[in-house]
């Protein structure tokens, strides 16, 4: 009876262990969560069926780290390789969001939470949780594309064209700022006025599509106004600004079709190099030539020189 009572206990316990186990698995699945170890030095991985699942790899599948270190993109393999190591030196923990390709192909962004076990001061284990956070990271990116995006033209809005210009060593936003262009539109008063703001929208948009077509690829092209207009020059490439500008004059010698009749709208445009300018200053020499190419009789761009 004692036996009896001793396996019948032992199953119980081993029922309650399966139970556990299948609502832990449950819920990780629901919140997209893997569970994952690495002993430590032998570097032996360990993962649930969600980070299976997160990589795009067979369940159960062989897995070592150099394999599944290099679907990490190589800016976050750096960071990670980095945090772990601290946090094995220090017997610590991390958080990081990791972004990957998968076995599949697919780029996913994971949210790895890391804690290191130790005996006697040696580390013997990392493990921690990977959790898929790819939606939340495409919707953070939408959010921020929206408010940094001018909604009629889809061009840079003025706050993110001065977050930029503010920038100009590229520090925060890693792009320094080479030159400084300055776009008004000529006679867009009279077309908005006189045949309404669906056709000034329309002008609008299209002259958007010019400056995109004119600017380098790595330039920002901001609508910055009413019928205003910049683009910020990438200071690591060689531009030639008296090219450029003549390139945007000329892509407004081409009428605008408005409904069924075609309409010209100039462009005068100021640019200004930067050399060793505040961004204030950059900005000011860069509208001191856009005035000097308005005085010039409009439809024309002047650079600044420095007296």
């Amino acid at each position: 009876m004692t036996e009896l009572t001793a396996h019948a206990a032992m199953a119980r316990r081993r029922s309650a262990e399966r139970h556990r186990q299948y609502l832990i698995e449950r819920a990780s699945a629901t919140a997209r969560i893997g569970i994952w170890s690495c002993t430590l030095p032998e570097e032996h991985l360990t993962w649930t069926d969600g980070v299976y699942d997160l990589f795009e790899l067979p369940r159960g599948s062989r897995i070592d780290r150099t394999t599944t270190l290099a679907m990490y993109t190589p800016e976050s393999a750096r960071q990670m390789q980095a945090l772990r190591s601290e946090a094995i030196a220090t017997l610590g923990d991390f958080n990081f969001d990791a972004e990957i390709v998968t076995a599949r192909g697919n780029r996913r962004w994971m949210r790895i939470t890391a804690t290191v076990d130790g005996i006697d001061g040696r580390p013997r284990r990392i493990f921690g949780m990977k959790q898929n956070i790819t939606e939340e990271k495409q919707l953070a990116e939408r959010t921020r594309q929206l408010a940094e995006t001018d909604s009629l033209t889809g061009l840079a809005n003025r706050g993110r064209f001065q977050a930029r210009l503010d920038d100009l060593h590229g520090h925060r936003h890693g792009v320094p700022t080479g030159a400084l262009i300055l776009i008004d539109l000529d006679n867009f008063k009279g077309i908005n006025d006189g045949l309404g703001h669906a056709h000034g929208d329309a002008c609008l948009i299209g002259t958007g599509q010019r400056l995109r077509q004119c600017a380098p690829a790595s330039a920002l092209v901001s609508r910055i106004g009413g019928d205003e207009f910049a683009i910020l020059i990438d200071g690591r490439e060689a531009v030639d600004l008296d090219v450029l500008s003549s390139a945007i004059v000329r892509a407004f010698d081409q009428p605008f079709l408005l409904g069924k009749t075609a309409y010209h709208v100039g462009a005068s445009v100021g640019v200004a190099r930067r050399i060793d300018q505040d961004a204030d200053t950059l900005y000011r020499n860069a509208d001191t030539a856009l005035y000097a190419a308005k005085s010039a009789g409009r439809g024309t761009w002047r650079q600044f020189r420095a007296a």
